[in-house]
C-alpha cells in the first residue's frame, strides 16, 4: 500500500451507470452487500475493453439484476466523475483509481417483477425495490448524490414523457 499514488493523481476508473425505470416511472435501485449503511444504489460497473456504455449496460444489469428485459431508451451526454473516500480509493480497485467516470444509460423495464433475481454468481445487492427516482439522493451514499440529482435532470422528463 505503500508505493499507491496520491489520489489527485489516479485517473478515474471507467463504468457504466444503469438506470432502469417500470411502467410506474419508479426505478430500481438496491442495497449494497458490502455496506453496513442503508446505503442503496442504482446498477453499476465496469466498461469492459472494446466495449461500449451501452453494452456494459446490458451486460452489469444481467450480472447484477438478472434483469433482460430492457428497452434502451437514453444515454447521459457527458461522463460523470466522483471521488470515493481516501480510504475506500485505497481498498477498491487494488487502489489504482481516485473514483469512477460514469456514462449513464437509461433503460426501460419490459419485464415482471419475478426475472428480478438479485442472487447472482457475485452478488452486490442484499434487497431490492423500486424506488422514486428522487428519492435516490435520499437513499444514497454521501459520495454518489451529486451523480443521481445529476442525471435526474435528463432522465426524470424522459421517463415522465415515456410514461405518460
Amino acid at each position: 500500500m505503500n508505493d499507491l499514488k496520491p489520489l489527485s493523481e489516479r485517473p478515474y476508473r471507467p463504468c457504466v451507470g444503469i438506470m432502469v425505470f417500470n411502467n410506474e416511472g419508479l426505478v430500481f435501485s438496491g442495497k449494497r452487500i458490502d455496506n453496513p449503511n442503508n446505503a442503496w444504489q442504482l446498477p453499476q460497473g465496469g466498461i469492459d475493453n472494446n466495449e461500449t456504455p451501452i453494452e456494459a449496460g446490458f451486460r452489469e444489469l444481467i450480472e447484477e439484476t438478472s434483469i433482460n428485459s430492457v428497452e434502451y431508451i437514453a444515454e447521459y451526454p457527458d461522463w460523470i466523475n466522483y471521488d470515493v473516500p481516501h480510504n475506500l480509493a485505497n481498498k477498491l480497485w487494488n487502489g489504482q483509481f481516485r473514483g469512477q467516470t460514469q456514462k449513464w444509460v437509461l433503460f426501460n423495464f419490459t419485464g415482471d417483477d419475478n426475472e428480478i433475481n438479485i442472487n447472482t454468481e457475485y452478488p452486490e445487492f442484499n434487497e431490492w425495490q423500486w424506488t422514486s427516482p428522487l428519492d435516490l439522493t435520499n437513499k444514497a451514499i454521501y459520495f454518489k448524490k451529486d451523480v443521481y440529482e445529476k442525471i435526474n435532470l435528463i432522465f426524470l422528463p424522459i421517463i415522465k414523457d415515456f410514461i405518460n
